[in-house]
């Protein structure tokens, strides 16, 4: 709601990002006072009312919105007032009954000489009697890349002692270190979404900037968006895409189908594959013709022989499997000449002109169809309607999820087959091409965890089945952060060659209600989210390599004083 014409105030908690969590992780509930942001189409705020409410989102401050901070004079005149109704001496201001309210934390715009960006209180109570106050100042500096400016270790503590009049003080160190998948998008424009960075944290911190030691906590933390062009399973995605076109044609009655790569059409490719049948006398289609592999380009010195097999098609592909790879995306254009390539298929089972070998198991329409054949007689099926769409989509769906449970297994040594949630054929095929989205979104953190971090069955393993339990009970989503505990060592080599993204120290002494911090931290992006500067985007970036350039950084602080109310 709004108070007095030009504060925006908003209550949050819960499950909501809150704007000051990379700083301070007291209470859930606590108040975030910014600018108030006049509607654009009218040319006065009008009076909020009671029930007005805003979403946490709109705390984030967008472009169009224009600044959202407060003045820093503003920000301490809401701080005072808001410590005076908190304290329990001020018995002039008639308060029947004092309530201990959430913690409140201020936007400022950083003019003030310190540069300012936040002030915050947080009342301490015993029971429901407060006692007494801290208040924090968030000041921040740069960017620079002039490391001069940066605190002393020593200097942070001794200024602690004092401020505090603390004669032990305790530290505590976190660095952040982002690998960026650099040579993925070298010849492209569009910006990654994915993110993969590590969180360490470690006691008793030497000096600033100092490497965390193997004795750290680390956390692997993926957020992971499926296409990347430079992904070595990026093949693979683009053939799970042909397979949510068709889902979605199921679904619809409406096919786009896309223009053809291939010189061959698809009817031409099926009675290639229909001819060699023929001549052959063993009925089993073993594909062994290097000409149907998959032309993928991968990093031979990144990818490691198991990541190569992905990047062809396996060896033991069966008829119908070899049809889905005749018809996809790259050959078929077009649902006439879809028909047209199962009339093919159709006439040969029914003149016995093939036998073709299929995988047990199969659920398809067309795999049911060549097990009749076996007999000697199929079953009439009309290539009408949505009949053709679903049986390619059905033999995609069978051929796919072979391809993951393959790599699965022999990888991170999780038994798909074990998992039937993932490759059930119980479920309808709307809901099996939603699993194998899944399946895939799988694939690319796994193989990305292992060109990028090199790892081995150790990680692979346990990072498997976190995202195989989150996507057994949760429908797909490429936003989710999933988190890794693992040993410092396996990033070690990258932690000394790169800059990392944050680093902090937090100095505290004292215990319960009566700690206090004092935070010093240094970050390649601003800090704060209402921080605007004409720098972004030039500060420092990780690679994998260790090539990333000495950086330009922010430089924030954090004091906390502590005010005794009784």
């Amino acid at each position: 709601f709004v108070f007095q014409t030009d504060v925006e105030i908003c209550l949050i908690g819960g499950n909501c990002k809150s704007p000051i969590e990379g700083f301070w992780n007291g209470n859930n509930m606590v108040y975030i006072l910014q600018k108030a942001r006049y509607n654009e189409e009218s040319d006065s705020m009008e009076e909020s009312k009671p029930d007005d409410a805003i979403s946490a989102s709109e705390l984030l401050p967008k472009e169009s919105s224009g600044p959202v901070a407060l003045s820093h004079r503003r920000a301490k005149q809401l701080i005072s007032l808001y410590t005076m109704i908190q304290n329990p001496n001020m018995t002039h201001l008639e308060i029947s009954e004092l309530v201990v309210l959430p913690p409140i934390w201020i936007r400022c715009d950083g003019s003030d000489p310190e540069h300012t960006y936040w002030l915050g209180a947080e009342p301490l109570k015993a029971g429901n009697k407060v006692t007494g106050i801290n208040l924090y100042v968030v000041t921040c500096d740069g960017p620079t890349a002039d490391k001069t400016c940066f605190s002393h270790l020593e200097e942070l503590k001794m200024a602690h002692k004092m401020m505090h009049h603390s004669p032990v003080v305790m530290t505590k160190g976190s660095a952040q270190y982002k690998f960026i998948r650099a040579a993925a998008m070298e010849d492209s424009i569009v910006e990654s979404k994915s993110t993969i960075y590590v969180d360490m944290t470690w006691n008793n911190v030497n000096k600033i900037l100092e490497t965390p030691p193997l004795i750290s906590a680390a956390t692997l933390n993926i957020t992971l968006e499926s296409g990347d062009p430079g992904s070595p399973v990026y093949q693979l995605y683009r053939e799970l895409q042909f397979l949510l076109a068709l889902a979605e044609g199921l679904k619809t009655g409406v096919m786009e189908w896309p223009e053809p790569l291939e010189s061959e059409s698809a009817v031409e490719l099926v009675q290639e594959l229909l001819t060699d049948l023929k001549n052959r006398l063993d009925r089993f289609c073993v594909s062994e013709n290097k000409n149907e592999t998959e032309k993928i380009k991968c990093d031979a010195a990144a990818v490691d022989s198991t990541i190569k097999s992905v990047c062809s098609e396996r060896g033991d592909l069966d008829f119908a499997e070899q049809l889905w790879c005749k018809m996809k995306s790259e050959c078929v254009s077009s649902y006439q000449e879809l028909i047209e390539c199962f009339t093919l298929v159709m006439k040969s089972l029914e003149h016995g002109e093939i036998e073709p070998w299929i995988h047990q198991g199969s659920s398809s329409l067309l795999s049911k169809l060549i097990q009749q054949s076996y007999h000697g007689k199929i079953e009439v099926v009309a290539l009408s309607g949505i009949t053709p769409i679903q049986m390619l989509l059905e033999i995609g769906l069978d051929k796919m999820k072979k391809d993951y449970v393959r790599f699965f297994i022999v990888k991170s040594g999780s038994s798909l087959l074990l998992q039937d949630y993932f490759i059930s054929t119980s479920v309808d095929l709307q809901e099996q091409v939603h699993r194998v989205q899944k399946l895939h979104h799988m694939l690319e953190i796994i193989v990305s965890c292992t060109v990028l971090l090199q790892f081995k069955h150790e990680n692979l393993f346990p990072l498997t089945q976190i995202c195989m339990k989150y996507y057994k009970e949760n429908p797909l989503n490429e936003k989710h952060v999933f988190q890794l505990p693992i040993r410092p060592a396996v990033v070690k080599k990258f932690c000394q060659n790169d800059h990392p993204e944050i680093w902090k120290v937090v100095v505290s002494s004292g215990h319960g209600q009566k700690e206090v911090k004092t935070t010093w931290q240094i970050s390649a992006d601003p800090p704060f989210d209402h921080m605007t500067s004409n720098n972004a985007g030039l500060f420092s970036d990780s690679t994998v390599n260790g090539s990333g350039e000495e950086g330009m950084y922010y430089i924030a602080m954090v004091k906390c004083s502590q005010v005794p109310l009784t």
